[in-house]
């Protein structure tokens, strides 16, 4: 990140809002101080801190016994806030004293222009003030204070909104009419009237909080065929929530979801092999695979140009591959797998094979491309291995549940056009890295300021689109940087903890980038593997045969575990994948040889 653009961006948002400042009339000496619990006495009662970065300490204050201190981290720049409620046409005087670099001070939703106060560096204590007048429907406003990336902790103590204060906001009444439409075998619509005073909707499902929308409308995802399940919603504003409305229940259709998943034994071994070049691992033929493997990938089908759409793969030319067998042979294999019981999928992209389908005709060229190759080796289906710059997010595409970036859309259409082609027994698996999924926690996209990469997260809308056709997702635990769990903390590949940590993630589901009303819906177990590298040479993370058992034992029993805590106890999770057969085998199958011997019960 270029750590000098955002400084030019604040100075310049420092003299507008300086600016603006000046035009806007003082409060008034009759006015009230609005802001509940300013100076933190009392904890963080009536703020909201992102992503638990912020805490009431008892030193360093300005007044009092307390002050706020938060932690900028990430993407994440430690943002606290209150809504508070205003008269319209009035205007209101925010001040604060801050400690520390970048600290700023601001107000959203004024109704006329919103506008901040900033000090680049504040090595005691500072006042920091900022006025502005409202608009003439505004109701509420919601007042901040935040660090900037990657800067230390700041603090802040004696915040004050002082104007005439708004008529009080009430709790708005339980919703009433909650319908479910109609299910599939994974996913509930619900439907409910709107509730007067209402500035969102908490769902429930079997009393636990299961998501946040701003409408009148919610699907449930990631549910289990053939299963009733109940479900209630509150509304909610500024004020409180609602009680919950009477109960729903509703029985998900039948049939085993995800997209042939339901012909996968309950503990499946998925393969990458190498089928169409050479590495240090060497060649190994398709009739040569072990029964060991459920699931083989083939790797891999590429491009012809990144944004052609246009998908080919061959095999292995004979110079490069000593050894390899003829086209009629390898379908022969392929053949002799499948009557076994084993499914055989062509994988798109890798680490070489960048695939940006910007166009609705690349798009189509892809649909038409993958299909020849499924219909000319006579295969089950697709995985999708997109990686490096394949996917990335547009700027302003920051809601996963409706996604704009045409290389993503035009991806989740495509699939849902091949996944109609060939019916409910195609397997769809998805291998992404992590930091195009679980990163999402953090970061998605270029952020609301700006300056992320475009590709953090950029999987989360193609998973989430396609999660009732996917069979199976095992992102790849390995060539990646630290990654931030569930609980906060940075986990690193290798150990157990860092798959437990990453598998619960994807199980559980998560707030996109700390957004409450964003929240990944967990997927079911049953579409889950966990991906690892077969060896030290395969790539980046390898971990041992007895840390993948113990992530194995924490993860399906809760037993073994380490330092990160499960939300759940995830006995169906479906098995593990790893890159690759061929460096398996080049390691004495050591990796498969332990799946095979692992006590699943």
């Amino acid at each position: 990140m270029d750590r000098t653009r955002p400084l030019t961006l604040l100075l310049v948002g420092a003299l507008a809002a300086g600016g603006l400042a000046a035009l806007t009339p003082a409060a008034q000496a009759a006015d009230s101080e609005l802001a509940r619990n300013g100076g933190f006495e009392a904890g963080l009662d009536g703020w909201n801190c992102t992503a638990g970065s912020g805490a009431a300490v008892t030193a360093p204050v300005r007044s009092g016994t307390k002050a706020l201190q938060a932690t900028p981290a990430g993407s994440d720049n430690a943002k606290c806030s209150q809504t508070v409620t205003v008269k319209p046409n009035a205007s209101y005087t925010l001040s604060g004293w801050v400690r520390g670099s970048y600290v700023y001070l601001g107000v959203t939703g004024a109704g006329t222009t919103d506008g901040y106060t900033w000090t680049q560096s504040a090595p005691d204590w500072q006042k920091l003030t900022k006025t502005f007048t409202t608009g003439a429907n505004t109701t509420s406003v919601t007042i901040y204070t935040h660090g900037w990336y990657g800067t230390p902790a700041y603090q802040a103590d004696d915040l004050s909104l002082l104007g005439p204060g708004g008529d009080p906001v009430q709790i708005p009444a339980a919703p009433t009419g909650l319908t479910a439409g109609t299910p599939t075998a994974t996913s509930v619509p619900l439907n409910w009237p709107a509730v007067a005073g209402a500035t969102s909707y908490k769902v429930y499902r079997g009393g636990s909080l299961l998501g946040t929308a701003t409408g009148t409308s919610y699907t449930a995802t990631g549910l289990s065929p053939s299963t009733a399940y109940s479900f209630q919603v509150s509304a909610a504003n500024s004020a409180g929530e609602s009680a919950k409305s009477p109960a729903v229940t509703v029985t998900t259709a039948s049939g085993g979801g995800g997209g042939g998943g339901g012909e996968l034994p309950a503990r499946a071994l998925v393969g990458y092999l190498h089928a169409s070049f050479a590495n240090g691992s060497g060649y190994t033929r398709m009739a040569d695979v072990p029964d060991s493997w459920d699931v083989i990938n083939l790797a891999f089908g590429e491009p012809t140009s990144v944004t052609s759409g246009d998908i080919r793969f061959s095999l292995c030319p004979a110079a490069e591959c000593p050894g390899v067998e003829s086209p009629a042979e390898f379908k022969a294999a392929i053949k002799a797998k499948q009557a076994a019981g084993k499914k055989v999928l062509i994988s798109i992209g890798g680490q070489n094979g960048q695939v940006q389908l910007a166009t609705p005709a690349a798009r189509d060229t892809f649909v038409s491309s993958v299909s020849k190759i499924i219909d000319e080796y006579g295969l089950d289906g697709l995985d999708i291995d997109f990686e490096g710059h394949s996917l990335s997010l547009q700027t302003g595409d920051t809601d996963f549940r409706n996604p704009t970036s045409p290389v993503v859309v035009n991806l989740i259409q495509a699939v849902k056009t091949l996944k109609a082609k060939y019916g409910d027994k195609f397997v769809l698996t998805m291998a992404p890295e992590t930091f195009f999924v679980q990163l999402g926690y953090q970061y998605y996209g270029s952020g609301p300021w700006g300056g992320q990469d475009p590709r953090a997260g950029a999987y989360l809308p193609v998973i989430h689109a396609l999660r009732d056709d996917l069979t199976l997702l095992h992102v790849q635990d390995y060539n990646s940087g630290p990654i931030m769990g569930l609980d906060n903390q940075y986990h690193s590949m290798g150990s157990a903890d860092f798959h437990i940590a990453m598998t619960d993630m994807l199980l559980t589901g998560f707030p996109v980038a700390g957004n409450t009303e964003r929240f990944f819906p967990g997927l079911r177990p049953d579409q889950v593997a966990i991906g690892l590298p077969a060896s030290t040479q395969a790539g980046n993370g390898h971990t041992t045969p007895a840390e993948v058992n113990k992530a194995l034992d924490c993860l399906t029993r809760k037993q073994n575990c380490g330092s990160y805590q499960t939300h759940g106890t995830w006995s169906s999770l479906r098995g593990l994948m790893t890159w690759s057969i061929n460096w398996d085998r080049f390691n004495n199958w050591e990796f498969s040889r332990n799946f095979d011997a692992y006590k699943w019960n």
